[in-house]
């Protein structure tokens, strides 16, 4: 089973950054994603890499977000520039696998204030 730890959510000031860091116990050579759930709003994709480095983004978050990730490590990154109120929820990190099983961390909170 793999499991998938988020970290590196906070509060933080509009116009701020976070990075978020989701470390897998093992690689998923496939996609990986962020999502992120406001409270009384349904939950969204944020952005996604694919194996051979693909991304795609939100267009609420282009231009501010940048997903990557590290292989060795096993982790992927979503690096968040110039934050903004509407920014704040919960964010998820989604990995899929080659036979397309879904796995999900527990999530970290994200606050921007403005």
């Amino acid at each position: 089973q793999v499991q998938l730890v988020e970290s590196g959510g906070g509060l933080v000031q509009a116009g701020g950054s976070l990075r978020l860091s989701c470390a897998g116990s093992t690689t998923i050579n496939n996609m990986m994603a962020w999502h992120r759930q406001a409270p009384g709003k349904q939950r969204e994709l944020v952005a996604s890499i694919l194996a051979g480095g693909n991304t795609n983004y939100a267009d609420s978050v282009k231009g501010r977000f940048t997903i990557s990730r590290d292989y060795a490590k096993n982790t992927v990154y979503l690096q968040m520039n110039s934050l903004k109120p509407e920014d704040t929820a919960v964010y998820y990190c989604q990995g899929v696998d080659i036979w397309a099983r879904n796995y999900w961390g527990q999530g970290t909170q994200v606050t921007v204030s403005s």
